[in-house]
């Protein structure tokens, strides 16, 4: 999963990141309100830290412009400010939760999975397709008792397919999904489309069915009836 980190202190922003890419999600920073509305603008996230106090401007304009836009990131809203007319306003605005400085780093990560689950699984861990048991929290893919062994790659894959499932998925999509800031390094969407193959074929080894279908000139589906 992706996750946009808006943060102006720097130390605590390197520690989210590290913490939080050890939990398994890929992360992309933004230290000031025009790289926050950059990033809001251009790319798609699952999940936004969202600091309100930032250099160039306030983090709830940030949270107008992406209801706005009609994005679909989670928000979790964190600030030093502990007001409840700030937690108000951001909730109001459209903010999933709130959490305010100083926080433990597991409470931040347990308040993103609350908030994923929440919002793209219904409040699920365990996501089920058929035989196919997708569990989040132990990032393990099972058919009936089986592990399907997966790359961290074809994991996250496999995560954004369901998240978008019976939608069209560019590959410039799935590259900014699973490289974020360094999709530049997808080529020419070779390597994409080398993790989407692998996965498909593992998936249908097991299951004996092809979720994934091939949109040609557009991308993939993940089927779902």
């Amino acid at each position: 999963m992706k996750l946009l980190l808006v943060e102006d202190e720097p130390l605590l922003l390197e520690e989210m990141e590290s913490y939080l890419t050890e939990q398994g999600y890929r992360c992309e920073k933004a230290t000031n309100f025009e790289e926050g509305e950059d990033k809001i603008t251009l790319h798609e996230y699952d999940a936004i830290v969202l600091d309100i106090t930032l250099p160039g401007g306030n983090g709830l304009k940030l949270l107008e412009l992406l209801k706005k836009q009609h994005k679909e990131a989670g928000v979790l809203i964190v600030s030093a400010k502990d007001s409840l007319t700030d937690k108000l306003t951001g909730l109001e605005l459209g903010a999933d939760d709130y959490i305010t400085k100083p926080f433990h780093l597991e409470e931040l990560n347990a308040r993103v999975n609350a908030l994923l689950r929440r919002k793209s699984f219904s409040g699920h861990n365990r996501i089920l397709i058929d035989d196919l048991v997708v569990d989040t929290a132990a990032q393990e893919v099972r058919w009936k008792n089986d592990i399907i062994g997966l790359t961290k790659k074809e994991y996250e894959l496999l995560l954004y397919f369901i998240v978008n499932k019976n939608r069209v998925v560019s590959k410039q999509s799935i590259a900014e999904h699973l490289w974020g800031d360094h999709y530049d390094m997808a080529d020419n969407y070779d390597t994409v489309y080398v993790h989407t193959m692998n996965l498909r074929k593992k998936i249908t080894a097991f299951t004996g069915t092809d979720y994934i279908k091939t949109v040609y000139g557009m991308g993939y589906k993940f089927m779902l009836s």
